[in-house]
């Protein structure tokens, strides 16, 4: 995965990536769940975080947090979160702090991961790997991203788009290792 970060520091996240660019190894999770948001302006509600422009956005219109939920119906492992955000269009609207949660539903959130965005612009990528290199990917029903601060003492948010990634399956169940080629595909069971 490209780090698209200009620079990163303890829980902050500078610069962005005017190109989305990903592992191969991840697939896009945003199509399985049910998106819903805490608030909107009418015409920029929560189709506009999946619409693939970023010409469009989700507004968010109302106290503090702003809350974008993603829901799935069975569990699933989410690797990555990739927001969209642009401080020189939207300015005192750009999320400062955001905070990620996890869990089984709305009941037992827990918080997952803490960024601040600084003057951020273009895609920015927020791994939900823990500290140990053995939790590399989050097994869960439902993802809460919250928008805690703005920049500029904002009060409502703006986000262009969200993608949410978890690891690829391994097309060969049971199969400890992932092969490419047809060749190794064709003799990686014994019979």
């Amino acid at each position: 995965m490209a780090d698209s970060s200009e620079g990163e520091e303890e829980g902050k996240l500078t610069g962005g990536s005017q190109q989305l660019v990903v592992d191969d190894d991840l697939r896009e999770m945003g199509k399985k769940a049910a998106w819903s948001v805490s608030s909107y302006k009418p015409g920029n509600g929560v189709l506009s975080l999946r619409d693939d422009n970023l010409e469009t956005y989700w507004q968010s219109d109302g106290a503090q947090p702003h809350l974008v939920n993603v829901q799935f119906q069975k569990k699933v492992k989410l690797q990555l979160v990739v927001l969209y955000v642009d401080f020189k269009l939207d300015e005192s609207y750009t999320p400062g702090k955001i905070s990620i949660r996890a869990g089984d539903g709305f009941h037992n959130l827990k918080e997952i991961k803490a960024v601040e965005l600084v003057k951020p612009t273009g895609w920015m990528h927020i791994s939900l790997s823990g500290n140990d290199p053995r939790e590399t990917f989050v097994n869960t029903f439902m993802l809460q991203i919250g928008v805690l601060s703005n920049h500029l003492n904002g009060r409502d948010t703006h986000i262009r788009q969200i993608k949410v990634y978890g690891p690829r399956p391994n097309p060969i169940p049971l199969q400890p290792f992932q092969f490419t080629s047809t060749e190794f595909i064709t003799y990686s069971a014994v019979r």
